[in-house]
């Protein structure tokens, strides 16, 4: 806090600059790599299962993603000073590669890449403010432009092949078929929650390329937390919220999945430890997260059990992106100094 002298009064006045007035040493730069050092295990685990596959869609979307955003800033929006360095734009790409199946054709990638960067972060003036997640916007254009291709999902553990992979029915589809049909017995056909867990979907399709292993992200959860990259608030009332609901679905009709199974199936663990908890997107205070994150758990359930498509967490944050700014405003800290009336 600078200190300045009146010459008039001789005496010292405090000037109070703007805030902060202490830095805790976090940089866009540190986060965004934090994440991507936390989205390794997945990755590398995606490339164990997927392949040939899992590697063309990821480099192809963190390329694209890195070229849009610094031809928009060099060329459209004319800065100085291109942002392809802070992370931000890479990790944009291997999200939106991680919500694609592994089979998907180069030129789909590159449109989803555009749109994530062009629309869902460039648009509203690049990082920092943009209303909506940008690979979950990118991933939401290519699913209704593109339904067929973005709903063909490799049976894992084909290696060399790309586009020609031998295809499968996902957990989520047989759990959406068992509801349609109210018949328990369909449910049989899912695979054991540990083999969830790590990744073995036998005979079934794998999803998308970053869903394949519920541990790999939870260790990617875990390096967040313990790095302070992120805090628990989202996540665990997210998965919290989806767990109760569940067990109490499953409870009253036992074609509903048990919650171990819903958890560990689909997009659930990557939305809630890796696109829920985007700093720009969702709420900053505690109270906020919990009211956001309890929120996106009820969506989900809603749009799995009760909707067309089976699964609803890309949806749900989307929707709850929207409602980030309500949140906030209604989620306010005190004022340093205010007396509780």
């Amino acid at each position: 806090m600078p200190v300045m002298q009146n010459k008039k009064t001789n005496m010292h006045n405090l000037i109070v600059s703007l805030s902060p007035h202490a830095h805790g040493g976090d940089t866009t730069e540190k986060n965004m790599y934090g994440v991507l050092i936390a989205l390794i295990p997945a990755l590398i685990v995606s490339f164990v299962f997927f392949g040939l596959g899992a590697f063309i869609v990821c480099a192809t979307s963190v390329v694209a993603c890195v070229f849009f955003e610094w031809v928009i800033t060099k060329f459209l929006l004319k800065r100085e000073r291109t942002t392809i360095t802070d992370g931000s734009a890479i990790l944009t790409g291997i999200l939106l590669g991680f919500n694609m199946p592994s089979n998907l054709p180069i030129w789909i990638i590159i449109i989803g890449a555009l749109v994530a960067i062009g629309i869902g972060k460039m648009t509203f003036g690049g990082l920092g403010c943009n209303p909506f997640n940008p690979a979950l916007v990118g991933r939401a254009f290519l699913l209704v432009s593109f339904p067929v291709q973005m709903t063909s999902w490799p049976v894992s553990g084909q290696l060399l092949t790309y586009t020609d992979a031998t295809t499968g029915a996902t957990p989520l589809a047989i759990m959406s078929q068992a509801i349609k049909a109210g018949d328990a017995s369909i449910l049989e056909q899912l695979p054991k929650s540990f083999d969830l867990l790590i990744g073995n979907h036998g005979a079934l399709g794998g999803g998308c390329i970053g869903e394949i292993c519920g541990i790999a992200l939870i260790l990617g959860g875990i390096y967040m937390l313990a790095k302070k990259i992120i805090t628990w608030h989202i996540p665990v009332s997210i998965l919290g919220t989806v767990l109760v609901v569940s067990t109490l679905l499953h409870t009253w009709k036992p074609y509903y999945a048990d919650p171990v199974t819903v958890l560990f199936s689909g997009g659930l663990m990557l939305g809630a430890i890796f696109m829920a908890t985007d700093y720009v997107t969702s709420p900053m205070t505690k109270k906020g997260q919990i009211i956001y994150g309890v929120s996106i758990g009820l969506l989900t359930i809603i749009i799995r059990n009760f909707g067309a498509y089976p699964e609803g967490m890309s949806f749900a944050i989307l929707i709850m992106n929207a409602f980030t700014p309500l949140i906030n405003n209604y989620c306010k800290p005190k004022r340093f100094g205010e007396k509780v009336k």
